[in-house]
This record gives C-alpha cells, structure tokens and sequence, in this order.
C-alpha cells in the first residue's frame, strides 16, 4: 500500500466541486484519490512537455552528419516496422500475459 501524507489546504470553489465529481461519477474512490489522480495527470503532462523540450533541444543541436545519422535510423526503424506482423505481436503479448496473470481474459 502506498504510503499516504496529510494534507490540510484550502482551493478553490470550482476545483472543489471537480473533485468530488470525480467522486460522483466513479473516477475516484474518495476526494483525496482525485486529488492523486489530478496531481498525477498534471505530472505526466508536465514530463510530457520536459520531454518533448528535451527532444526538440537535442535535434537542434545535431551536427549535420549526427542528423543524416538519425534520419538513417529513423528508416531503418520505419522499414523494419513495415515487416513486422503486429497481430502476432499481440498474441504473444497476450500469451505472456496470461502466463503471469492466469485470471485475464482469454484472447
């Protein structure tokens, strides 16, 4: 179980009606798991934005030859893609999983 921290605050009237509407409808078992669940998604996004700053700051900073590199790569990943069977890719997912988790569902 994940170890829980007290947190006494006071927000606003509009986040406070969100969150026990997360509760209402069934997203959150209680207001303090719509406030993880938010918190959360804010998270992500936030890693989201980092990471896509990050990505956009290393492109920029290629010297052309890493770059035709890179593009070299890019279809040699995109080929490579083109000649894969992702039905099969998703049986065998399924299979593994049923391997580690018996009570899935059946494909």
């Amino acid at each position: 179980m994940q170890q829980r921290k007290k947190l006494s605050t006071t927000i606003g009237a509009s986040n406070y009606a969100y969150l026990h509407s997360m509760v209402r409808a069934g997203r959150a078992e209680s207001v303090g798991q719509a406030v993880d669940k938010t918190v959360e998604m804010a998270r992500r996004l936030d890693n989201r934005a980092t990471l896509e700053r990050q990505t956009a700051a290393y492109f920029k900073g290629l010297t052309s030859k890493v770059a035709v590199e890179e593009t070299d790569l890019e279809d040699a990943l995109s080929n490579a893609s083109r000649e894969m069977d992702f039905d099969q890719v998703r049986q065998v997912s399924r299979a593994i999983q049923r391997a580690f988790d018996p009570d899935s569902p059946p494909a």
